[in-house]
């Protein structure tokens, strides 16, 4: 398959869009937040249109469109769609939208992984993102009152993020860091993610210490991804509009948000500055890739 090719982003907007929400609310911004989860909402909407126009088709095209990593954010995006509810005490949406994001991760996830090549770029690592969506919104503390049980397969899929992250670590071209469109950064927002998981099971007044641990050390990782690609961002700049871009927002603010929930959850108040300071720059790459958006939108018309 060919892996470099541009894809369809298909929910990348959702989760770009949530998850800088998320992020505004937890810094206290709460009309701001609410505002952009109004758009990430009527965003999801026009998600399902498409992916339900898809399906309805069905053949050659379905199987094929389905088979790639993009899809995954179809997944990713229901996720953090209800990651949103769950922060603005809308637990019936949130469980309705985690049940969804389940169903989609058990459907997709096996049809991309057998697909999946020996050199990846960056959207392959959309098999962590996916599977820790999920991890995520079923760890919530707003969905374990009283659905508890649901800190066991997040523990799972939380674990089971975590190897998928190796497996497609072992096969990702390296060369993407200088040369990718916007998803090389997936390679830190599946880490981000993965923290933020770890960080909202470890919320729990039960949860062993050691967890503190391994969620300061898989941010850590994702923090030194986001050194690394900013780096490369500054020594080759890519300034036109792609929208793989939108790939690039979402680990901007996923990694926000996990350095704060972070600081909350294993008592580092220093984190939950640094998640705040960190959160206005993937507000500004939002806006900046939104405005881009709307212009290649409007071009596209009239050409």
């Amino acid at each position: 398959m060919g892996e470099h090719r541009a894809e369809n982003p298909w929910g990348a907007e959702v989760m770009a869009t949530g998850i800088v929400a998320v992020g505004l609310h937890l810094a206290g911004l709460v009309w701001a937040a609410r505002v952009l989860l109004a758009v990430t909402a009527l965003l999801w909407v026009a998600l399902v249109v498409v992916f339900g126009g898809l399906v309805a088709g069905g053949g050659a095209r379905l199987r094929e469109e389905t088979s790639t990593p993009a899809a995954l954010t179809a997944v990713a995006a229901t996720g953090v769609l209800g990651d949103g509810a769950a922060t603005i005490s809308r637990p019936v949406a949130a469980a309705v939208l985690l049940g969804l994001a389940a169903v989609l991760w058990a459907v997709l996830l096996p049809r991309v992984l057998r697909r999946l090549g020996r050199r990846v770029p960056g959207a392959a690592f959309m098999l962590t993102v996916a599977t820790q969506a999920v991890a995520v919104l079923a760890a919530t503390p707003a969905m374990r009152r009283p659905e508890r049980w649901l800190l066991w397969p997040a523990g799972l899929l939380i674990v089971l993020g975590l190897l998928l992250y190796a497996l497609v670590l072992a096969r990702f071209d390296l060369g993407e860091l200088a040369a990718g469109a916007g998803d090389q950064w997936v390679v830190a927002g599946s880490l981000s993610i993965s923290a933020l998981a770890l960080a909202r099971a470890t919320a729990d007044a039960d949860a062993p210490a050691p967890l503190d641990w391994a969620t300061l050390a898989v941010l850590a990782g994702a923090l030194a991804w986001y050194a690394v690609l900013v780096i490369c961002e500054v020594l080759r700049p890519r300034t036109s509009y792609d929208g793989r871009r939108w790939s690039t927002v979402f680990p901007l603010g996923m990694t926000a948000v996990s350095a704060m929930a972070a600081g909350k959850t294993c008592d580092v108040p220093w984190l939950g500055t640094l998640g705040e300071v960190l959160l206005w720059p993937a507000v500004a790459v939002w806006a900046v890739v939104a405005v881009g958006a709307v212009r290649h939108a409007t071009a596209s018309a009239s050409g």
